[in-house]
């Protein structure tokens, strides 16, 4: 790729196969659906699938499909652009969810959680329309990590997200690839490649998500001292004691797997 550091590159594609590898994302006869924002993280996760697509020893599609909730001034016309440029099969879908969010929104709540919602079930039924199995997402390494802690801080949750898992629906997989990559790496290589990113145009987006702000700074001031805690935290969500937590009921199911060994 012309004016893109291919060392930066090469990581990109290093973590990326790295994660399909380690979490076996992508097998066989796999139709992957792209859900396409218009945000660098998804853009990204595009490249990097028709980049492995190339070269995979398995055969695999992908395809993408942008979801519009209606918020006036969201520029659909350049995601779909940059669609038509890669050369793959894609689905636009416009929806009312700015008019029912309006309308259903609480006063004083936010929009994100109840956009997220309308968006999930959106992108669900043109996965199964558009005949993929696979719906790929492009939340990064940063994510896993802030999600992590906007649980524990806020929800008293010891959760963060899965890189792969069966959708609410019962159908779908869910995957996350870009689970390995940093989003400092993401950004860059956006600026390099010139990705034509856009803004979702929610009133409230850049005010309604303080807290996980809160958890970038608090992760940036770590780093500082402790350089490293963003691989140690994401290390941790895949090495769980249940026995030295306090949830009794995963507990008492390492003890019964001891017992029976």
């Amino acid at each position: 790729m012309s004016g893109i550091d291919q060392r930066l590159w090469q990581r990109l594609r290093r973590d990326f196969g790295r994660a399909v590898g380690d979490f076996g994302l992508i097998g066989e006869g796999d139709r992957i659906a792209v859900g396409i924002s218009g945000g660098k993280d998804s853009y990204t996760l595009l490249l990097l699938l028709k980049e492995l697509q190339r070269r995979a020893p398995v055969n695999f599609q992908v395809c993408a499909v942008n979801i519009d909730s209606g918020y006036p001034g969201y520029r659909t016309d350049i995601i779909e652009g940059f669609l038509k440029e890669q050369q793959v099969e894609y689905r636009m879908v416009p929806t009312e969810h700015y008019a029912i969010i309006t309308d259903k929104r609480r006063p004083g709540s936010s929009y994100c959680s109840i956009c997220a919602r309308l968006k999930r079930g959106a992108l669900y039924t043109a996965v199964q329309e558009m005949g993929c199995n696979k719906l790929a997402l492009g939340h990064h390494r940063d994510d896993f990590i802030e999600t992590l802690l906007l649980n524990q801080f806020f929800v008293g949750s010891l959760k963060s997200m899965a890189a792969s898992m069966l959708a609410d629906n019962g159908q779908t997989t869910v995957i996350r690839p870009l689970v390995y990559l940093a989003e400092a790496d993401i950004v860059q290589f956006s600026l390099q490649a010139k990705l034509p990113v856009v803004c979702c145009r929610c009133p409230v987006c850049g005010t309604a998500d303080l807290r996980r702000r809160r958890m970038k700074s608090l992760l940036k001031e770590l780093e500082q001292e402790i350089p490293h805690i963003k691989s140690s935290l994401l290390t941790a969500l895949g090495n769980v004691h249940p026995r030295h937590l306090l949830d009794g009921a995963l507990s008492r199911t390492e003890t019964e797997e001891e017992s029976c060994a």
